[in-house]
């Protein structure tokens, strides 16, 4: 359930519609199949990595065991920063969602108010975490089935008046609109849509049957994807053209054009703006507390790992990173720059949290083949894994392929005219995660773990030293 309520968010509420109107509805099922596909390999390659060896804030972990302990450094820190903003970005959002009811009030006392539900939360015990990501995600997936249902009876004439069809996937230019460079763009947007699955991983070291219940949570990664992403976009594309410019405009600023509400009023139901604005309420509620959970398991596991302060390794006795948690609200809390400086930050804080999810993808993606060639290199047969992932090694190959395109394409106008203020605000998650890197081996002479010295056995590891 979490990695559903991971993948569910405004990425598929409100950007799909840019989506569609800038590739067509060709193209932007393509974009959304191909990424959905890379996903699916990356969960498959971390899941065989954490039925192996289930800890919490597993991937760096696994790029400190498997590859260099300089890369788990770098990767962990980028992760949790990453995290930790995002908690930031997604409590100044829901401030503006609120301001939709209640226009006069600032945004930022209801971004403090989101931000103190999610420190509770997450102070409780891990139960308390679990029982509310599993209610937010029931209430995002009755959304997205309602929705399909009301799309379809909209198509075919049962709501809305007369029968739309499939006349709007052939309309003009569609269904493919200006071919493989809008195809691309798409990466981008489906690319952050999807962040967050790998959030079944992070959990591992929590879950009572890991063996059993991330493999589950894997397999079924794929078809909720296709369900909830590849028919969404096919209802949208068929009940409006691309060309509406309110498909452009998508925004968590006016919620009254997220494609889902324009969907709902089409079907002629007045109290779609509100009734969405709630459930992308609570979509963003939602990402903010897995961000928080997340960035304190990461923090806490690098602690462990002699990466992080001592401090951030300790629990309370209910069993939780209270330091790694206060920790991430520290981060959390240049929510309220905002309000301070404009929305000149809150712009600031989603460029600089985009692009780390893409980097620990790859980390992730070049931990499992390194795993796999120290797992064979080491005499162990593969048919004793608990889980195998799915098309090794072309999986994870082509995860660190489209990761990297996805990357370098992130804002190729800025690199080309050289506008570096852009250049900076877009590309500031790689060369920080470069200074990291160099320092972390640099300082501890670090290097690639051969592959026969690789530690695949429990046992803690400290700057390439099992201890």
């Amino acid at each position: 359930m979490i990695a559903l309520g991971g993948s569910i968010g405004t990425g598929l509420f409100i950007a799909s519609g840019s989506a569609i109107h800038t590739a067509g509805p060709g193209g932007a099922i393509v974009g959304y199949t191909i990424m959905g596909i890379m996903v699916y390999f990356l969960m498959t390659s971390l899941g065989e990595m954490a039925t192996f060896l289930p800890v919490s804030g597993s991937f760096a972990t696994y790029c400190t065991r498997f590859v260099d302990p300089a890369l788990g450094f770098s990767m962990g820190w980028i992760y949790w920063f990453n995290w930790a903003l995002t908690v930031a970005v997604d409590s100044t959002t829901a401030g503006i969602v609120m301001n939709f009811w209640f226009p006069h009030v600032p945004s930022w006392i209801f971004s403090l108010v989101v931000l103190i539900y999610i420190i509770t939360v997450n102070a409780l015990a891990v139960s308390a975490f679990g029982e509310a990501e599993y209610w937010l995600a029931i209430i995002k997936v009755l959304t997205v089935v309602l929705f399909l249902i009301v799309g379809l009876c909209v198509i075919v004439g049962i709501m809305g008046g007369q029968a739309i069809g499939f006349h709007n996937l052939t309309y003009k230019q569609a269904p493919f609109v200006g071919g493989a460079p809008t195809i691309l763009s798409v990466f981008l947007v489906a690319g952050f849509s999807f962040q967050g699955t790998e959030l079944v991983g992070i959990t591992a070291g929590e879950s009572a049957t890991p063996s059993k219940s991330i493999p589950k949570a894997i397999h079924s990664t794929f078809w909720r994807i296709l369900l909830f992403y590849i028919l969404a976009i096919f209802v949208i594309a068929c009940v409006l053209p691309y060309t509406s410019k309110n498909l452009l405009g998508s925004s968590v600023k006016d919620i009254t054009i997220s494609p889902f509400t324009l969907v709902f009023r089409r079907a002629g139901l007045a109290f779609a703006a509100s009734a969405m604005n709630a459930v992308i309420l609570t979509a963003v509620i939602s990402a903010a507390n897995s961000g928080m959970y997340a960035s304190t398991r990461m923090i806490y596991s690098m602690a462990h790992e002699g990466q992080a302060w001592k401090i951030f390794g300790r629990t309370d006795k209910r069993g939780i990173p209270i330091y790694g948690l206060m920790a991430s609200t520290l981060v959390a809390s240049l929510t309220f720059l905002t309000g301070i400086f404009g929305p000149g930050i809150y712009e600031f804080l989603i460029d600089s949290s985009g692009l780390a999810g893409f980097l620990t993808w790859m980390g992730m993606a070049v931990a499992h083949l390194r795993f796999r060639r120290a797992y064979q290199a080491q005499g162990y047969d593969i048919n004793d894994l608990r889980y195998r992932a799915s098309f090794y090694p072309v999986g994870p190959i082509l995860a660190v392929i489209l990761c990297a395109v996805v990357v370098i394409g992130q804002n190729p106008t800025a690199i080309l005219e050289g506008q570096w203020q852009q250049i900076i605000l877009t590309y500031l998650s790689v060369p920080l995660l470069l200074v990291l890197w160099l320092y972390y081996r640099l300082r501890y002479h670090t290097h690639l773990i051969p592959l026969k010295d690789v530690n695949l056995h429990g046992g803690q590891l400290k700057h390439n030293k099992v201890i």
